[in-house]
């Protein structure tokens, strides 16, 4: 099965994984003790992260050491980034709109008592 970087972002256990690898390299069973799903279930997460190109898994002696590969996470970075301006400008158009009403609720509170 072919797969791809958003596919791998998409589950919230690889996305921990991503970011726990992000900070070291770690082996197999250093990333299985991290979470408290099965270590097949975390084998899978990361055969997945692997077949997207996100980790290496490196043999060294009996022990296997996953390492990331962020450039390979360029794509959805670019994708996800397209959108920062929209959802920036839509964030301060909120803010506005909570701003306008923190001034006129109170405003409007004052000419009811007054009636």
């Amino acid at each position: 099965m072919r797969r791809d970087v958003f596919q791998a972002i998409a589950d919230p256990v690889r996305r921990d994984i991503i970011q726990l690898l992000a900070e070291e390299t770690l082996t197999v069973n250093s990333v299985a003790e991290k979470f408290d799903v099965s270590r097949p279930a975390i084998s899978k997460h990361l055969k997945i992260l692997q077949e997207c190109g996100l980790i290496v898994i490196n043999k060294q002696g009996r022990e296997r050491y996953c390492q990331i590969r962020p450039r390979n996470l360029i794509p959805a970075f670019l994708w996800i980034d397209q959108y920062k301006k929209l959802w920036e400008e839509k964030l301060d158009s909120f803010e506005d709109y909570l701003t306008e009403l923190q001034t006129r609720l109170p405003n409007e509170e004052a000419n009811k008592s007054k009636r």
